[in-house]
């Protein structure tokens, strides 16, 4: 064999020594990260409190990076807080009373529509109507969830807080009631029991409004019953016109002039 012969002979052997070598290094290289992945995972699932702290540290360190890209922190779940709905994902008759209520009330008409599912569902499951809920969240805060009266009513159905905090318990507490789907089951809880005392709707609504101990009720019930009838008009496709006397904000009269029957009736329960 010629000297030629032999040096590419010795430079291919070398060359292939080099890549089966290069092969086995990454193999084993893959290999040994696979191998650390799978301790990681087994790791982890087996100490939760070490996943926990390697999530914030990733989070934070993930908000870090956003601050210094974009100057300030995003935070992705202020979608899911949001108490909104887009009316056009309503059935067509809550829709029409989203935009009904929007138009008389002058409240946007995407936290409206959520309100109404949710009157909707505590309706279905408390045997309750609706339309009478939203009525007397319509009377009561004409749609402000951070209304409060002299006494202490809070909230979209003008919940006496201090009297129901032990509603508002399951819930987180007290600063649960300016939450406004908190509020309103509260709201609704406390207006069954009125009904359910009173044996009658309208009863139950002075009830409600502090004024069973009274004969006078301010003409709140009268109220409440009058925009529960529109409301119902609504739903059947009726063309109700949105501006009436009876058009109540937060705070109403009625609220205010019974405030103190309003202390003595709720603490009875």
């Amino acid at each position: 064999m010629k000297a030629s012969q032999k040096f590419t002979k010795g430079l291919r052997t070398f060359a292939s020594d080099i890549a089966q070598g290069f092969f086995e290094i990454t193999h084993n290289s893959f290999a040994l990260i696979g191998l650390a992945v799978m301790f990681a995972v087994i790791t982890l699932t087996a100490r939760p409190e070490l996943r926990q702290v390697g999530e914030i540290k990733l989070i934070s360190w993930l908000q870090n990076r956003q601050v210094e890209v974009t100057g300030f922190i995003s935070e992705m779940d202020a979608i899911d807080r949001a108490t909104a709905t887009d009316p056009k994902d309503l059935p067509k008759q809550q829709a029409a009373v989203a935009f009904w209520l929007s138009k008389k009330y002058k409240v946007a008409p995407e936290p409206l529509s959520a309100l109404v599912a949710e009157a909707y569902d505590i309706g279905l499951h408390t045997k309750l109507d609706p339309t009478l809920i939203l009525a007397v969240m319509a009377v009561e805060s004409g749609f402000n969830p951070f209304a409060q009266s002299p006494v202490g009513a809070q909230g979209l159905m003008q919940v006496m807080t201090q009297v129901h905090s032990d509603k508002y318990e399951s819930f987180g507490g007290k600063l649960a009631a300016f939450d406004p789907l908190t509020n309103m089951r509260v709201g609704v809880k406390v207006l069954q029991e009125c009904i359910a005392r009173a044996g009658s709707m309208e009863g139950g609504l002075k009830f409600y409004v502090g004024a069973a101990n009274i004969e006078d009720d301010g003409g709140y019930a009268g109220k409440v019953m009058a925009e529960h009838a529109r409301l119902q008009q609504v739903v059947k496709g009726r063309s109700v016109p949105t501006s009436s006397p009876q058009t109540v904000g937060a705070p109403t009269p009625t609220n205010t002039d019974n405030a103190s029957a309003k202390v003595a009736s709720l603490a009875n329960y």
